[in-house]
This record gives structure tokens, C-alpha cells and sequence, in this order.
């Protein structure tokens, strides 16, 4: 019983808070509403007569039409006079499309048509005793006065139209009916010239039926969100037509009045005491309960945090370590908190340099991260980076430094365990490219190994057979002996320059090139083919094409791809019957027409050629097919003839066997070709 007393007066005061509250917004939402309600009536209203004028307007233009039409017929018959004040009126009123003077019969005597309005009139249809035209002169002759036709709809020859209105003014003397004349109006123009000049930007006219259907429509430049409309009818002789009006407008203003302003004005006033009392003791409870909320998460944000939080006083003593920190150096909070300098994490032979950095530490490069060294209580040590800003209090004073520690000592191993991977690396990278310039020399040096064991062989067997007796025979056989030395000098030359070729090729170095005669580079490289095509029953053919440039590249690395891609070629023919090993060698023009800018040099064999899922990986280093292979003569010569900006390729030969095509620069060509 207790209970509900003390708790009536509290519900007591509430519901008359509430009441109060919603009568006043019972007030204001009528005094909204009826504000409305005026503004709307005053709209309609001026809408309406807006309306009114514009009829008005649209009357006084016919009558003085009507007048001016009567003295166009007052003469006896029209003639060239007659045709002037026509043109004259027509030029004068654009609502005007056409005038005809009829005669009795409604025969079509003279006619004058407007220059604004570009319509091809059919004769015919002019005079079709049923039209709008015959129709309003019936009218006229029935009741003696002007008369009007319902209007239809004409099109202009471009593409346009109107719609039309026909007048007919009979015409009579002494009381017989002498003739019509007969006015066409636009609709559209007649709306233009009487009342475009009283609309406002936010209203339209229109001309329509009276079942709605718009004729002509002028105005509205700028619309809002409600539209009213009024509508007059215009009454005319023989026809009649409906004048809508249609007005934009925005929102009706809340207070059009001042003392609906003003007592709206007090009421939302007292409405928002009542809010602002309401609003105030929420707030302190609000205040209360977010105040609570935002130390339990600054204490959980605090304690989630991995960077250790330090706060110290000018005087150098902690006032604040998070947990995160406590972890980081082993000491309890209450072991740091009030301690003056030397921390007791400070190494101590480096306690005098940290304290003499704390002193000379300004507001202005507190943000520097720092590196230092710490040591655990357990004795071990880590190193960190510090982040510190300047402790501000609620009036901007500086009281001492906030501090943002990180441990990065995993880090900085992380970082020397990668400065010692990546020597190790560049170790096997120095190794690896030691092998391949190995590998590579001995791959090439032995086309020239074998042509001086071929030649000295050649010279002991002239030795051995040495039974000549006479001295033309003994002359013949030292100068075979000479040209089998200078052969063997040359190959040991050649076996130089291939191992300065790779050893360049290797170390990615540029090498000197010269313009070499294609003749010269064949011509160099056969005598050995040819000792390799006799021992293996293979019929060399070689042909060079006639007027080709001299070829700009490194003569020694281009007789090694011309041998690699020969060799290769007589290899592949070892199980090929003996009369079909043909090697075919050919230099021609890249491109016709490309006026011998690129040379293409053809090794065509007539082996088994290669597989698809061979073909793939041809150009791979260290990949072969053959058991005595290394997978490093294609490789090389990929890389000489792309470090000539040539490119190298291969196809099927028909009906068997495969060709070996690449292309090198002759003189300064500077693209290579597609």
C-alpha cells in the first residue's frame, strides 16, 4: 500500500507532462493546418481570376479581329488592294493562319495565307461543302453574324502541327448574302499573343474540349511540388471551348499571419521548456552511465593493447604503465609507479646517456621514434622503439610524456636472419651463374676442339704416309701440312673467342658488333658442317640470296648459333634413311618489300621433327631429348639472337622434318620485325 502511494504522484506528473505535451502539438498541427488551408483558398482564388482575365483578353482579341475581317470585306469584290490588307493583317496578327473571301456559294474567290506558318492547303479539302470552313459559314448564314467551327487538328509541311479554328463573317447588302469571310486561327498562337504576357513563371494556359483533351498549352517555366487549376468556358458562336489554368506552386507557408506565427512561436517555446527540463535530468543520468561505460573500455582498451603504455612527470617519475608494459619488462606496477630516475630497466651501463637523453627531450621532436634497449627483471634484454608526446592537462599545461613502447625484438631478428638469407642466396646465385658459364663452355668449345683434332689428325696422316720422294711432291705435301696448321690456329683462335663470346653472354655485358657480309658468316661455318654432314651421310645445300646488306652483329656468337642449329639439324636425321638427309642453309630478306632491313637465316632438315609436348619446352635450359645432350645449345641461341633484337622460331617442314628460322639486323634497323 506504501508502495503505490509513493509511486501515484510519480505517475501523477508524468501523464500531466504528457497531456501537456500533446496538447500542444494538437494546437500546433492546427493552427498548421488551417495556415494551409488559407493559403491554399488565397491560390485558387487569384487562379481563378488570373482565368477570368485571360478570357477576357482572348474575347476582346476576337471582337477586334472581327472588326478589322469586317472592313477587310467591305469592298464589292477583292482585288489587288484587297490582297494587300490581307497580307498586311496576317502579318500584323501570328494567331492568323489564313483568309479566304468566298462568295455565296462558298466558291474560293481570293485567298491571302500567313507567313509564319508553313502549311500546304489542299483545294480540295478547302472546299468540301461538310468542313470546318462551310460549316461555320452555314452557322453565319443561319444567324446572320459572325460564327465559329469546332476546331481540328492541321499539320504543317514540317512535320509539325496545329490546331485550327475557323471564323466565317457573312457578308451582306441590302439584305441579300454577298459573300464570307472566312479566318483561320492557330489555337496555339492565339493563346501566345493574348495571354502569355499575364502568366506568371509558374502557370499554364491551355485550350481544351470539353471532355478534357488539351488543344494548345502555353507557359509553366517553373514547377513545384502542387499544382492547382481552374476553368473557364469561352463561348463562342457555333462552337464552344473550355480555358484551363493550371498554377505551380511550393508548399503553403506554415505562418501567413503574424498572430499565427506569434502563437505558434509561444507555444513551441513552451514546448521546448518542457523538453529542456525533461532533456536535463536524462542527461545528467545519461552523463552518469556513459561516464561509467567509457573508463570500463578505456581500462579494456588499455589492457588489450600489445605497445606497452608509459606516463612520466617532468621530473622523469612513472605515473601510469599499462599491463602491456608491465609484461614487457617483468616488474609489477606498483615496483614502477613513483620511481625517479634510473628506471630499473635501464641497463646500467647505458642508465647516464637514457637520463641525459630524457633532459634534452622538448615538446618538439617528441614524436621521433626512438630505439633503446631494455633490460628485463629477469635479466635478459630486448630491444624496443618509443613513441613519445607531450602530457597535456584540461588547460594545456605540459605535465610530462606519454609514451608509446614497442618491442621489436623479434623483429631485428627477423631482420638479420634475412640479411643472412639473402648472402646466402646471392652466394647460390654467384654459384649458379658460375655452372651455367661452365656448362655453356663446354658445350661450345667443342665444335671447335673437334675441327683441330679433325685437322691434326689430318696432318699426322699426311706424315705417316710421307714416302714422296721428288720435291714438287714433297713442296705439295708441306703446303697441305701448312694449311692444316693455319686451320688448326684458326680453330684455336675461334675456341678464344667462343669462350670471351659466352663469358660476355654470361655476365650480360654488350658485345661489339660489325657488319659482316651474310656470304662471310656462311661461308665461315660450312667448312666445319661439312665435316660433320660427310661422317654422318647428310647432302649440304646452302644458298644465299643476291643484293642482301651486310648483317650488324657479333660475328663469333652468330657462327655459334649457324653451328648449334646445323648440328641439331644432322642429329635429327641419324635414323632417316641415306639418300633423303638433306641440310638445307638459306639467307634471305625478312620481309618483302622491307628493303632488306632484317636478314633471315633458314635451317632446314629432313628428320622426324618434334613432338607437341617436346615443343613446349625446347628453349628450356638444361632440357633435352638426346642422352648426350646438356639443353644448352638451343638456350644460347635464343639468348644471342634476342640480344640482336632477332627473334628465333620453328615450324614443320612438309612433307617431314622441321626449320629453324631467325632473324638478325642489318645496318641500324630499329624494330625488329612481328
Amino acid at each position: 500500500m506504501n508502495a503505490r502511494r509513493t509511486a501515484l504522484p510519480s505517475w501523477h506528473r508524468w501523464s500531466l507532462w504528457a497531456a501537456l505535451v500533446v496538447l500542444l502539438a494538437c494546437m500546433l498541427a492546427t493552427l498548421v493546418w488551417l495556415a494551409g488551408r488559407h493559403e491554399a483558398g488565397q491560390i485558387q482564388e487569384r487562379l481563378g481570376r488570373d482565368a477570368a482575365t485571360a478570357i477576357t483578353d482572348i474575347r476582346f482579341a476576337l471582337a477586334r479581329d472581327q472588326q478589322s475581317l469586317a472592313v477587310l470585306g467591305s469592298g464589292a469584290t477583292p482585288n489587288a488592294a484587297w490582297q494587300e490588307q490581307a497580307s498586311a493583317l496576317l502579318q500584323a496578327q501570328r494567331a492568323l493562319v489564313r483568309i479566304e473571301w468566298r462568295d455565296a456559294d462558298l466558291h474560293i474567290t481570293a485567298q491571302a495565307q500567313s507567313p509564319y506558318h508553313p502549311i500546304d492547303w489542299n483545294a480540295a479539302i478547302r472546299a468540301d461543302p461538310h468542313g470546318s470552313a462551310a460549316m461555320a459559314c452555314a452557322n453565319a448564314r443561319r444567324l446572320t453574324a459572325p460564327a465559329y467551327a469546332g476546331s481540328y487538328f492541321q499539320p504543317y509541311s514540317d512535320g509539325l502541327g496545329a490546331e485550327l479554328l475557323e471564323l466565317c463573317l457573312p457578308l451582306a447588302a441590302n439584305g441579300h448574302m454577298e459573300g464570307f469571310i472566312v479566318a483561320t486561327y492557330a489555337l496555339q498562337d492565339l493563346l501566345s499573343t493574348t495571354t502569355s504576357h499575364n502568366l506568371a513563371g509558374n502557370q499554364e494556359v491551355s485550350f481544351t474540349d470539353p471532355d478534357g483533351t488539351r488543344l494548345a498549352l502555353i507557359g509553366a517555366t517553373q514547377r513545384g511540388p502542387r499544382l492547382f487549376t481552374t476553368q473557364q468556358l469561352l463561348n463562342l458562336n457555333g462552337t464552344a471551348l473550355v480555358l484551363r489554368l493550371d498554377g505551380w506552386h511550393s508548399e503553403p507557408h506554415l505562418f501567413p499571419s503574424l498572430v499565427t506565427a506569434l502563437v505558434a512561436a509561444m507555444a513551441l517555446a513552451l514546448a521546448g521548456v518542457v523538453a529542456m527540463l525533461v532533456r536535463d535530468n536524462r542527461r545528467r543520468l545519461d552523463a552518469e552511465r556513459e561516464l561509467g561505460e567509457a573508463l570500463a573500455f578505456r581500462q579494456a582498451m588499455e589492457d588489450s593493447l600489445v605497445a606497452g603504455l608509459r606516463a612520466r612527470d617532468l621530473r622523469g617519475r612513472v605515473t601510469y604503465v599499462n599491463q602491456a608494459f608491465c609484461a614487457m619488462v617483468g616488474f609489477s606496477a606498483e615496483e614502477l609507479l613513483g620511481r625517479d630516475m634510473p628506471a630499473p630497466y635501464w641497463p646500467p651501463e647505458l642508465a647516464a646517456m637514457y637520463q641525459q637523453s630524457l633532459h634534452r627531450r622538448s615538446p618538439q621532436t617528441a614524436h621521433e621514434g626512438l630505439e633503446a634497449q631494455y633490460l628485463r627483471k629477469d635479466g635478459t634484454r630486448l630491444d624496443v622503439l618509443i613513441f613519445e608526446t607531450p602530457l597535456l592537462d584540461a588547460q594545456g599545461r605540459h605535465q610530462g610524456w606519454m609514451s608509446a613502447v614497442l618491442d621489436v625484438s623479434a623483429q631485428r631478428r627477423v631482420e638479420a636472419q634475412s640479411r643472412a638469407a639473402q648472402e646466402r642466396l646471392e652466394a647460390t646465385a654467384h654459384l649458379a651463374t658460375v655452372g651455367e658459364m661452365a656448362s655453356l663452355l663446354s658445350h661450345e668449345i667443342n665444335q671447335p676442339l673437334a675441327a683441330i683434332s679433325s685437322y691434326a689428325t689430318g696432318a699426322l696422316n699426311l706424315l705417316a704416309h710421307d714416302d714422296a720422294s721428288d720435291a714438287d711432291a714433297r713442296h705439295t705435301l708441306l703446303q697441305d701440312l701448312r694449311s692444316a696448321v693455319q686451320h688448326i690456329a684458326d680453330q684455336a683462335a675461334r675456341a678464344g673467342r667462343v669462350v670471351q663470346g659466352v663469358h660476355s653472354l654470361v655476365r650480360r655485358r654488350g658485345q661489339a658488333r660489325e657488319p659482316v657480309p651474310a656470304e662471310a658468316l656462311l661461308g665461315a661455318v660450312l667448312p666445319l658442317i661439312h665435316l660433320q654432314a660427310r661422317a654422318n651421310g647428310v647432302r649440304l645445300v646452302s644458298s644465299v640470296a643476291p643484293g642482301l646488306p651486310p648483317v650488324l652483329c657479333d660475328r663469333t656468337m652468330v657462327e655459334q648459333v649457324l653451328l648449334n642449329l646445323a648440328r641439331n639439324a644432322i642429329q635429327a636425321m641419324e635414323d632417316t634413311p641415306p639418300d633423303t638427309r638433306v641440310l638445307e642453309l638459306q639467307v634471305r630478306a625478312a620481309l618483302p618489300g622491307a628493303q632488306g632491313a632484317w636478314l633471315e637465316f633458314v635451317v632446314v632438315d629432313c628428320g622426324k621433327g618434334i613432338a607437341p609436348e617436346v615443343a613446349g619446352e625446347l628453349f628450356t635450359p638444361f632440357f633435352t631429348t638426346r642422352a648426350q645432350g646438356t639443353g644448352l645449345g638451343l638456350n644460347l641461341c635464343r639468348t644471342v639472337v634476342e640480344q640482336h633484337g632477332g627473334v628465333i622460331r620453328f615450324a614443320a617442314n612438309v612433307p617431314r622434318g622441321m626449320v629453324f628460322l631467325f632473324t638478325l639486323p642489318a645496318g641500324q634497323s630499329p624494330n625488329p620485325p612481328e
